[in-house]
Formats: structure tokens, C-alpha cells, sequence
């Protein structure tokens, strides 16, 4: 299993030089197991992921998973601009998301919808399909796929992706503080290889201001893989106002509290 980074950025892309290390682009990660490949999210990471996949296609059909948490800007503006959607009949993105506020594709077709996006989704060659997700796990050839709702508002939807080399998990707009889903995100994390796991605040400012606002914090991230049994945290969905610096020095605080713990940059490659 590789796992590849193609946003990490919380809220709105942020392409000042002070964030450039870990990157401005928001939420969407690769995973490749097999010849399958798996993307979460379709923040404005989705672009360069496309450009690459142009690249390393060229010629020949590409085909992936793609799974949508929920519908907030910072997790689907790439998609007008997800390059493989356009270019070509043979190329097949099988889309999965809850319906549970709307449908994906009715969402896909109001963003691009005039006055907001000079062209439609009629410009888009590729085949879409659109499956809807709820609580539970499905099966993709040799891949299961565990979802469960994450604490957000409006919703938003934590993935488990457990394969033979390993278990990734995705859990990314998430607040604290309810015991029913404190308890769903464990479960969820339970024994993964590596948690991606939002730390979009620093504690203060979650306590000072933050409350309600549907995210979490280092600390909590902290507490989840400890208790969950993961083996690896990611710290993801950075804040805009946080700079290089200042996600260093998180990094330096949570590995006082445990060893095995990262801040997603774009393109960091792990493998399982």
C-alpha cells in the first residue's frame, strides 16, 4: 500500500511562502494498493493528482475509487479542474459519497453551473459512477471499505480502507466532545497501520473559540491513537493561519506524547 499526499491544507488553499513546506492545497490523498487506486477527498490537491495521472497514463484509461467525506468547499473545488475527467470516454471514476444532505452529482452540477464555472459537467468524457454510503463496510475486489459518520456540521464521513499490507484510515472533520462519536472515531482507528486524522487547531484555540466550528485539535489526535491502538498519526487539515513554523513546533509538542507522529505535507509518500 502507498499512500501520497496531494493537499493537507484546512478550509481554503493557502499558497503564501510561509506555508509552502507543507503545502497550501486542500484535502486529498492517494491510495494505491495493487493496481487499484483509492483517492479521499477532491480539495485543490485533486488537480496536481490529476496532472500526474495524466503523466503516468498517458495514452491508456485510468480508473479509481473516489470517496468524498462531505461537500464542504475545501473538500470538492478540485473537481472542476481534475484534469482525467475531460480527456477521455475509457477513463472510469466511480464516486461514493452520502446522499444524506444531496447527491454528489447533483452537487458536482451546481458548482460548475453558471454564473460559477465558465463550462458543465456535459464537458467531461469520462464515465462517472455515483454510489451512496452510509454507516458500514463494502467490499471492492480484494479491498474492504469501513465507513462511519464523524462529528461535523452537516455530517462528514471517516473511512477504513483495510487491505493484505495493512489498514489506512481517514478521518478528517472531526470535533470532539460527543461520547457517540468519540467513541465511532476509535473504533474506526482500532489497530490502523496509519490514522490521517484532522488537528486543523491548536488546543487554546479550539478552547478559546472554536467550539462548534466541527474540528479538532493535536491534542485530541493524540488521545485517539493512543487509545485506538494505531500505530502511526498523520496531523492533517491544517489551518490557513498556520504557518511552516508554527506545524513544526506542533510536531515537537505531540511526540512528547507519542513517537510515531507526522504533519501531512504535499507529496509525503508513505508506504505499508
Amino acid at each position: 500500500m502507498r499512500i501520497r499526499f496531494w493537499g493537507v491544507r484546512g478550509s481554503v488553499p493557502t499558497p503564501q511562502p510561509e506555508n509552502l513546506r507543507y503545502g497550501g492545497n486542500t484535502s486529498c490523498v492517494e491510495v494505491r494498493t495493487g493496481e487499484q487506486i483509492f483517492v479521499f477527498d477532491c480539495g485543490t490537491g485533486l488537480r496536481t493528482l490529476g496532472q500526474q495521472l495524466r503523466h503516468e497514463f498517458n495514452s491508456r484509461p485510468v480508473s479509481a475509487h473516489i470517496f468524498v467525506t462531505h461537500f464542504h468547499w475545501d473538500h470538492i473545488q478540485g473537481i472542476p479542474f481534475f484534469g482525467p475527467l475531460y480527456d477521455q470516454t475509457e477513463n472510469r471514476f466511480l464516486f461514493h459519497a452520502s446522499r444524506r444532505t444531496r447527491s454528489l452529482k447533483r452537487v458536482m452540477e451546481e458548482q460548475m453551473a453558471s454564473p460559477y464555472f465558465p463550462v458543465d459537467t456535459t464537458e467531461m468524457k469520462a464515465q462517472r459512477d455515483f454510489y451512496d454510503v452510509e454507516e458500514g463496510e463494502m467490499g471492492l475486489d480484494n479491498v474492504t471499505v469501513r465507513s462511519a459518520w464523524l462529528n461535523h456540521p452537516q455530517g462528514c464521513m471517516g473511512y477504513r480502507l483495510e487491505t493484505k499490507a495493512g489498514i489506512f484510515v481517514y478521518a478528517t472533520d472531526n470535533e470532539p466532545g460527543d461520547a457517540v462519536f468519540d467513541k465511532s472515531v476509535r473504533k474506526l482507528a482500532a489497530g490502523a497501520d496509519v490514522l490521517v486524522y484532522d488537528s486543523q487547531y491548536l488546543p487554546e484555540e479550539y478552547e478559546a473559540r472554536k467550539r462548534g466550528w466541527g474540528h479538532s485539535h493535536w491534542r485530541e489526535a493524540i488521545n485517539i491513537v493512543m487509545e485506538s491502538g494505531a500505530k502511526e498519526l498523520i496531523l492533517f487539515h491544517h489551518d490557513p493561519d498556520h504557518d511552516d513554523r508554527c506545524i513544526d513546533e506542533v510536531v515537537k509538542e505531540a511526540r512528547n506524547y507519542y513517537p510515531k507522529v507526522r504533519a501531512a505535507a504535499e507529496g509525503m509518500e508513505i508506504q505499508i
